[in-house]
């Protein structure tokens, strides 16, 4: 883990058990950093806040949250952008502005990437293949095109 970081007011404390077993219900297995990470800093916010992702400096809001009476609960989020986010990805930090910082275990299945995913201009698959007459495969590559890569581990720890 990071010594440089700050992790203020995080939620309760998680158990590996259950993020491992939360991973394995959306259908993924989580990076053993990420958990770790997780156990101890459920929910919080992380400073110094800002990383880059091609070039561009973004902001680092909160980690996903184990809670299941948060808003944030990372279970919740995937279920509610699931139909918006391309194939692979698994959110598990918000930045300030909605935006979602997620694993990219598309090619990476074992070892994810870390990414960021725009929501802004980001239509549900299902609608681009209604309203636009896109194929399956075309709606993914539409949504794929508001995910950018940072660094092979983005250090959220």
């Amino acid at each position: 883990m990071r010594n440089d970081l700050t992790r203020p007011v995080p939620d309760e404390p998680v158990s590996t058990a259950y993020i491992n077993k939360t991973g394995r219900q959306i259908g993924f297995i989580f990076p053993s950093d990420y958990v770790e990470c997780a156990v101890h800093n459920n929910g919080s916010a992380v400073l110094p806040y800002n990383f880059g992702v091609d070039g561009i400096a973004r902001v680092f809001g909160t980690l996903l949250s184990y809670d299941k009476d948060s808003s944030e609960n990372i279970f919740n989020v995937y279920r509610n952008y699931v139909s918006s986010l391309p194939k692979g990805l698994v959110p598990f930090a918000f930045d300030p502005a909605g935006n979602l910082i997620c694993f990219d275990y598309k090619d990476h299945e074992g070892n994810p990437t870390v990414v960021f995913w725009e929501h802004e201009n980001a239509g549900e698959k299902e609608m681009l293949m209604r309203e636009e007459g896109l194929t399956e495969d075309q709606a993914e590559e539409r949504v794929r095109e508001n995910v950018f890569y940072g660094r092979r581990r983005l250090g959220y720890c």
